[in-house]
């Protein structure tokens, strides 16, 4: 197997544009997303201590609390800087990508694939990542996985008053009509999943019992919304209380799925016949 390449775009971005290491705690909905996924995984994930295989795991803010609650992590990832940030966590790390990863056959009893899927804008290069953390789960094992909701970038861009500006609303309107964001302005090269092609994706690449959740729920544009106009963060706050019950209460009702910001899809290995 040839090692692919990540995009140049990629790397440059998070290594000068944007620190990773505070999004998910510097903002009211980032915070938001680490709450609601924590709280997601821990239904799904095994007894510690099993073993994590952590895919894009950036510069580790979800193998720090796996880390803590007893689970043997490994952290996977192409961005140098986030590979040394990860160090912190407490995890053993290692420079890679997630289409080519360097662990043996089913040596991990969950792979998380948090970050990889929505920077491959190619089919091809998703169904690689996903049958890879396939190959290197155990059966019964799972793998979960994030995506970026198609509409995210509508939500967003409403949230900062921004639509009113012709080359953004035509810019949203591209990104509604392909699910792919050029890379052009504020962001990376990135792809952007429906729940249904999330799920499908995962399914094709042999997991099972596949389950695909709304992160953030409704409500998290409000956060972000609120905190550019008040410029302070309300992330201690009712409203913060509201959006959070908001993503729980929305769960059980599937054409809600595509309000939230981020989606999670959670899958298992068919365990081996005996």
């Amino acid at each position: 197997m040839t090692n692919p390449a990540v995009a140049p775009g990629i790397l440059d971005f998070y290594a000068e544009t944007i620190d990773e290491s505070t999004r998910l705690s510097g903002s009211a909905d980032g915070r938001l997303e680490m709450v609601r996924t924590q709280e997601l995984l821990r239904r799904h994930l095994p007894a510690a201590p099993a073993g994590v295989l952590d895919v894009g795991g950036g510069p580790g803010a979800h193998a720090a609390w796996l880390v803590a609650d007893g689970y043997a992590v490994h952290l996977v990832d192409p961005v140098r800087r986030h590979v040394e940030q990860a160090r912190k966590s407490g995890c053993t790390v290692e420079l890679g990508d997630a289409r080519n990863l360097s662990a043996g056959d089913e040596s991990y009893d969950v792979v998380l694939v948090m970050g990889p899927l929505y920077h491959l804008v190619d089919a091809a290069d998703r169904h690689r990542a996903l049958t890879e953390a396939y190959r290197v789960v155990r059966p019964g094992g799972l793998v979960a996985a994030a995506g970026i909701n198609q509409y995210a970038s509508l939500f967003e861009h409403t949230a900062y008053a921004h639509l009113d500006r012709e080359p953004i609303r035509a810019n949203i309107e591209k990104i509604l009509a392909t699910h792919v964001h050029d890379g052009k302005r504020g962001f990376t090269e990135a792809y952007f999943h429906s729940p249904q092609q999330l799920e499908q994706e995962m399914r094709e690449a042999g997991l099972h019992t596949v389950t695909v959740y709304g992160v953030e729920g409704p409500a998290w544009s409000l956060l972000k919304a609120t905190e550019q106009y008040a410029d302070e963060s309300v992330a201690d706050s009712s409203l913060f209380a509201s959006a959070l019950t908001a993503a729980r209460l929305a769960e059980p009702y599937p054409e809600l799925l595509a309000a939230s910001s981020h989606l999670l899809a959670v899958g298992t290995k068919t365990p081996a016949r005996a």
